[in-house]
Parts: C-alpha cells; sequence; structure tokens
C-alpha cells in the first residue's frame, strides 16, 4: 500500500472531523438555544394547561351541585370583597396597552377563618415589616383548583386600623411570573417606594437598561416604583418600571371598589384563569408586533438575585445621599456608610419556579 493510501482518510471519518470542527466552533450557540430546556418547558406549558382545564372542569361540577343541593355558606365579615380595573401600558419597544376586570378579596389575616394557602402569616407578615398592628391581605383567591395571582398585597398597620393613612406603615407586595410561577417578596412604603427589580415578570420587556455605565440588554437592571393606598371603600396600587434615561416605560395600575358580595365562590368563580387568558393573549400580541423575546435570567446570570439584594441596598444608599445633595450639601460619611450596610425595609424573598422551568 503506498503512503498516499495509507494516509487516505475515510469519507465517514472526514465528516465526523468536519461535524467536530463545526461543533467546537459554534459550541456557545449550541449552548444558548438549549433545545432540551425549550422542549420540556412547552410540554410543560401544554399539560398544565390541559391539567388546569380538566381540575377547573370537575370543580366547576362540584360547585354547581353544592348550591342546588346545598346551602351557601354565610360570608365572613373579616373579609371584604373588591371590583376593579388593572390597566397596563408600555411605551417601549413597541407601545401597547390594555385593561381589564379583576375581583380581589382583603383579608383580615389576624381573624378570617379561610385564608389562602401559600402565603405568609400575619406573625411572619409583621416580623418582615417590623409592624404591631393588624396585617390585611389583598389577594384573588384560587377558583375552581387554579391559581393565578400576579400579584398580593399585605397592609401592615402600626396600632389600630383607621381611616387615618398614618398607622398604614409598611407593605409586603407578593409578584408571581407567569409561566414560572416563580415569586419574590419585598417590603415597601405605601407612600412611595423604589425597588431594584428583582423578578423576571415578562420574557418581551426588551429594552436596553443602563447600568454602571454600561448599556446592557437585560431587563433586571431596571427599577420598581411602588405605591399603595389605604384600603377603604376604595383602593388603588401603581406600579412603575423605571429607566434612566428613557423614563417610566412600563406602567400598570390597580383601581378598585369595595362591593357586597352574597356568595365568594360565584364572585371569584374563573377570575384567575380570565387573568391567565389575558396574559397569555397579550404576550401573544406582542410577539406579533415583534419584540424580542428575553430569555430567563437565570440561563445568563444565575446570581440574578444576589445582585438584585445589593442594588436594592444601593438605591437605598443613594435616597440617604441624594436628600443631602439637592440641598448642594455633602452628606456625612457615617450616614453613607450607614445607608449601605442597613437592610431595613429591604427584605427580599424568592419561591423557586416550578418544574421544569426551576
Amino acid at each position: 500500500m503506498s503512503p498516499a493510501a495509507a494516509t487516505k482518510q475515510p469519507i465517514w471519518l472526514k465528516n465526523k472531523c468536519k461535524f467536530l470542527s463545526l461543533t467546537a466552533n459554534n459550541i456557545t450557540v449550541l449552548k444558548s438555544i438549549r433545545f432540551p430546556d425549550h422542549t420540556m418547558e412547552l410540554l410543560y406549558l401544554l399539560l398544565s394547561i390541559l391539567s388546569a382545564f380538566s381540575v377547573s372542569l370537575f370543580h366547576s361540577l362540584l360547585l354547581v351541585l353544592r348550591r342546588v343541593f346545598f346551602n351557601r355558606l354565610p360570608q365572613s365579615e373579616r373579609v371584604t370583597f373588591y371590583q376593579g380595573t388593572v390597566w397596563h401600558e408600555r411605551r417601549l419597544p413597541a407601545h401597547h396597552s390594555f385593561r381589564y376586570s379583576i375581583r380581589y378579596a382583603l383579608f383580615d389575616l389576624d381573624y378570617a377563618p379561610h385564608l389562602p394557602p401559600d402565603h405568609l402569616s400575619p406573625d411572619e407578615a409583621r416580623r418582615v415589616a417590623k409592624t404591631t398592628g393588624p396585617v390585611f391581605l389583598l389577594t384573588i383567591p384560587p377558583s375552581v383548583g387554579y391559581e393565578q395571582n400576579p400579584l398580593s398585597l399585605y397592609y401592615c398597620y402600626d396600632g389600630d386600623v383607621d381611616d387615618s393613612a398614618s398607622n398604614l406603615t409598611k407593605c409586603i407586595a407578593e409578584v408571581t411570573n407567569t409561566p414560572w410561577g416563580e415569586r419574590v417578596a419585598f417590603v415597601f412604603n405605601p407612600n412611595s417606594d423604589l425597588v431594584a427589580k428583582p423578578l423576571h415578570v415578562s420574557p418581551f420587556m426588551s429594552i436596553e437598561t443602563s447600568y454602571c455605565g454600561n448599556l446592557l440588554f437585560q431587563d433586571m437592571m431596571g427599577n420598581w416604583k411602588i405605591r399603595a393606598s389605604v384600603p377603604g371603600d376604595s383602593l388603588w396600587v401603581s406600579i412603575s418600571v423605571q429607566h434612566p434615561e428613557h423614563g417610566d416605560y412600563f406602567v400598570a395600575t390597580l383601581n378598585a371598589k369595595r362591593t357586597p358580595v352574597s356568595d365568594s365562590d360565584m364572585f371569584f368563580w374563573l377570575m384567575p384563569h380570565k387573568v391567565a387568558v389575558w396574559i397569555y393573549w397579550h404576550a401573544l400580541q406582542l410577539w406579533w408586533k415583534n419584540v424580542e423575546f428575553v430569555q430567563h435570567p437565570r440561563y445568563s446570570n444565575p446570581n440574578y438575585r444576589e445582585e438584585a439584594v445589593v442594588r436594592n441596598q444601593k438605591l437605598q444608599c443613594c435616597a440617604a445621599v441624594g436628600c443631602f445633595q439637592s440641598r448642594r450639601i455633602d452628606p456625612p460619611a457615617s450616614l453613607v456608610a450607614a445607608a449601605a450596610t442597613d437592610t431595613t425595609g429591604r427584605w427580599l424573598k424568592w419561591r423557586d419556579a416550578k418544574w421544569p422551568w426551576c
């Protein structure tokens, strides 16, 4: 056999070498695509929709039978019901706005006989908010076996509840994203507060954000400005996403009024389902408008939670220093150091996403 023939490689070996070379050159791209993860996520989403539909249908039939053959239970005086409107508007990267009707329940956590599951107890809320008075929870209760609760609020009072807003010193927000089911809870001042964005709420929030002098295509670098009124005959909540160059490019508000309810099960029937339908429907519209899909930050930055805690502390430090700078006075070094290390009111707690999102 000639040397040339001996060194000649078979066709299959040449193709294999080419394939390995191609794989080595594009390994980063292939890793970023994550085919198995996306396949499992899509499968889980479809199965969860089918499962929720089956469970809700079964519980709806039970609800009808109970209304026909059994007397309705009297409503607790410790639960107040609200009906109103949620309004969303985003100005970037494509203008999109919508509103839909919503129903909420306000529970007095110390006395309500049936508390919604998977929430803080009144003692836990008081410990986190560092308050001593009553605690009320505003939330959408589960309906016929399904829960969809983008925002829940705890109203934490110091002293007795009255018509004055002075006793409402702290609130705790619980924000849950869809479809992952990941949740973050944080304390804020209801009069007005600024919180470093700790949760990937929407995969269609693709806007470049300035942080430490660099432009990053990450929505996690924004801040949430949040305010809430004292719940009475009416209530409102406002959340905006701030950008250092583009201002408040996303705003969400809740306005609701107290309403009498004789049957809470029928009042909230399919309410979580309607919220889910609105979320997916408008996500589809954003996709149709060619809004860029943003991956969950856990893929590109597994430490996004730790970074949110650090940015929260920096926001508090900037707030303390800013009041002096606005008056052209240099802040004391002791104040800067205390603001940088004090985490009062900057409590953050996450609940992991559900499988296979985790």
